[in-house]
């Protein structure tokens, strides 16, 4: 999905940026966050399945996405990791109310995140993108619980190592060649090598032309002897 970061003002950037950066300082519980510096508006997540669910023991990857319009329209979700339940799509689109008709701007992303937290543990079947898991939820609980339980069991059971990498955790990426300390610290070293050339040339120059001048002068006390003789 293309990144939409051209398309939103600056001020709602900047906004974006401070929310997510004190997200990822301080992150709902039982929610990891994984900012990415290139595009601030695709936030990924890792939601665990809350104790007493189908889901428990899992971990589920989620990304939001923000829109062109964003904050005036809400974010789209969607579920990374497979999922079986009722307002999840078969493609991970996510259907909850906070993302349709009930956004308002001042709710932030938090409030979302902890939205779709909760609805792992209170499923909606009116507004069921899979019917299937809303039938079930209706119709035969313990089906429902088994198929959602088992789909966990084989997709979100890998803990962290699914989500996307923490920076923390990983090597660090490269200063971007535009760094201007950089350029800087780059432009001295290659003064002080080209210095350095200099000099060595500059010695080895001195004492070519100090070498020659003894052989010559060596060559011309020579004939002067001769002479002599």
């Amino acid at each position: 999905m293309n990144s939409n970061v051209e398309n939103l003002p600056p001020q709602v950037l900047r906004l974006v940026y401070k929310e997510v950066s004190a997200l990822a300082a301080d992150p709902p519980e039982g929610i990891k966050i994984f900012p990415s510096e290139e595009d601030i508006t695709e936030l990924h997540t890792a939601i665990e399945g809350p104790e007493g669910t189908p889901y428990a023991g899992g971990v589920f990857r989620m990304r939001l996405v923000l829109g062109k319009d964003f904050p005036a329209a809400p974010p789209r979700g969607y579920f990374l990791t497979k999922i079986f339940h009722p307002n999840v799509g078969h493609k991970g689109e996510i259907c909850v109310n906070v993302l349709k008709r009930d956004w308002k701007a001042e709710l932030g992303l938090r409030h979302v995140l902890l939205t779709i937290k909760c609805l792992l543990i209170h499923p909606n079947p009116e507004s069921a993108l899979n019917e299937e898991a809303g039938r079930l939820l209706l119709e035969d609980y313990k089906e429902y619980a088994s198929r959602a339980h088992l789909l966990t069991e084989i997709h979100a059971m890998g803990g962290m190592s699914g989500a996307p990498q923490d920076p923390a955790d990983g090597p660090q990426p490269k200063k971007h060649a535009g760094d201007p300390n950089k350029r800087v610290a780059g432009a001295g070293l290659a003064i002080m090598a080209a210095g350095a050339n200099n000099s060595n040339n500059s010695s080895t120059s001195g004492t070519s032309s100090s070498n020659t001048n003894i052989v010559t002068k060596k060559k011309t006390d020579k004939k002067r002897a001769l002479r002599r003789l």
